[in-house]
């Protein structure tokens, strides 16, 4: 193990230590270099779908102050920076004409990360297609996962030389969830379990993308998929049946088709197309499996009682509900700070895929918490510290007893914009006033700072 100080957890020597953010989140001028319209301008458009009626299309602007964050990303330390690309920068329409404007502006985002000695890790998708390609039934529709790998293709052409590592897809299940079952996030859906095809789609994208990608020189090549262990509300068979089946939903089925080439249980039954020669293109082999965790749930069997997840109420014909976690500490956005579900995620994935499973990288751990600039300008969110160092602890421990753990992305560098909850929830080291656009490092910044420093004496 690495060095540290006496009571700080000691990591490998060549631990990747990094921070997170993405395309539409940051980054503003939806308008401008060519990119075409996104799902999530036509969302933030329409009226109630975002908490405090904001939009991404200024967020902290870090479009045109990149070299501002790379420099406070330089001074931070970290190896790594996991960022993402806006599909619709690339190709405006989603397919067809390339907007060269776009590819350019990626083009000079990574050379000034690799000037400042920080490697790129990017994410192809990150939940922003193109408005066209909805208009076509987006992720519904089966074309979609040609059309994703085309754009692989595209942007592997012109970067693959300089990026160590590519995710294809982030978070496929809250898109498939939240965007088309739920409808709480763009582009809005209703379908209900008429949403897993979806799911299926996009995983089919994945294969694709691999291939596009390897086709293109690239390699280092991964998915980022959101898992957490999942605690049945009591012992009560019904209970314990109801946490089975949304694991089953939430984890592996996004997780078992990469790394297995199948569908949990009976899940494939219901999979649109030829399914085994999908899984053919799905299960391409992979180098490396993002985990993005936050906390762990409670589910119990389906009650009366309507439940709110992020501020959206959930169907009440789900055959589970999601349970409070009681007793715990949580984050402003409400959610339970439940650092050894870290650990238990990690056993989980060990136990399910053995010598199956790639090296791992925890491609966003976070929380939010609201602290704003007192009296001195200093931010401090002593809160995040607290997660972020207990969280660290559970990760040491894990990888002490085998789990192969090879970075750490906290999510996220800057506050941000926070989908459909707009503004109001702040995720960063770094403060941004979204009236000025200053950014102000906070307490936590210095934190990490010093803690990878000490992870390197």
């Amino acid at each position: 193990m690495g060095g540290s100080e006496p009571g700080r957890p000691a990591f490998p020597p060549g631990f990747r230590w990094g921070v997170s953010a993405s395309a539409y989140q940051i980054e503003g001028a939806v308008a401008e270099g060519g990119r075409g319209p996104s799902t999530w301008d036509r969302f933030c458009a329409q009226p109630g779908r975002i908490t405090d009626g904001s939009s991404g299309a200024v967020a902290a602007d870090h479009y045109h102050r990149f070299a501002e964050d790379i420099a406070l990303m330089r001074d931070l330390g970290v190896t790594d920076y996991r960022l993402s690309i806006a599909w619709p920068r690339i190709l405006p329409e989603g397919r067809g004409t390339v907007n060269q404007p776009g590819l350019d502006f990626y083009e000079r985002l990574v050379d000034a990360l690799g000037e400042a000695g920080i490697a790129p890790m990017v994410t192809l998708y990150h939940w922003d297609s193109p408005q066209a390609l909805e208009d076509q039934g987006g992720w519904t529709n089966r074309d979609m996962a040609g059309w994703f790998a085309d754009y692989a293709g595209i942007v592997g052409a012109r970067l693959a030389d300089r990026v160590a590592r590519w995710a294809t897809l982030n978070e496929p299940m809250v898109l498939t969830n939240m965007g088309y079952a739920v409808g709480g996030h763009a582009p809005g859906r209703t379908l209900g379990l008429g949403a897993l095809p979806v799911a299926h789609h996009q995983l089919l994208g994945h294969g694709r993308a691999v291939a596009a990608l390897r086709a293109a020189g690239a390699s280092g090549i991964g998915i980022v998929n959101n898992q957490m262990p999942v605690w049945p509300a009591s012992d009560d068979p019904a209970d314990v049946a109801a946490a089975n089946l949304y694991r089953i939903l939430t984890c592996w089925l996004y997780s078992d088709p990469v790394l297995l080439g199948r569908y949990p249980e009976a899940i494939g039954a219901v999979m649109p197309g030829p399914v085994e020669a999908d899984l053919a293109e799905i299960s391409a082999p992979i180098d490396w499996y993002g985990l993005n965790y936050y906390n762990a749930e409670k589910v119990g069997a389906p009650s009366e009682t309507v439940r709110v997840v992020d501020g959206h109420a959930m169907p009440s014909d789900l055959p589970f509900d999601l349970v409070p976690i009681e007793g715990r500490a949580t984050t402003d956005f409400g959610w339970p700070v439940t650092p050894e579900g870290l650990g238990e995620i990690l056993a989980e994935l060990r136990a399910r895929y053995g010598a199956a499973l790639p090296p791992i990288h925890i491609t966003e751990n976070g929380a939010a918490f609201g602290d704003e600039p007192g009296p001195d300008g200093v931010v401090r969110d002593s809160r995040r510290i607290d997660y972020h160092a207990a969280h660290l602890e559970v990760l040491a421990a894990a990888i002490a007893d085998g789990a192969d753990v090879r970075g750490y992305f906290i999510w996220s560098i800057l506050d941000n914009f926070e989908w459909a909850v707009g503004l109001s929830q702040r995720f960063g080291l770094v403060h941004v006033d979204y009236e000025t656009l200053k950014r102000t490092p906070k307490a936590s910044f210095a934190w990490y700072r010093d803690f990878i420093r000490g992870q390197r004496s």
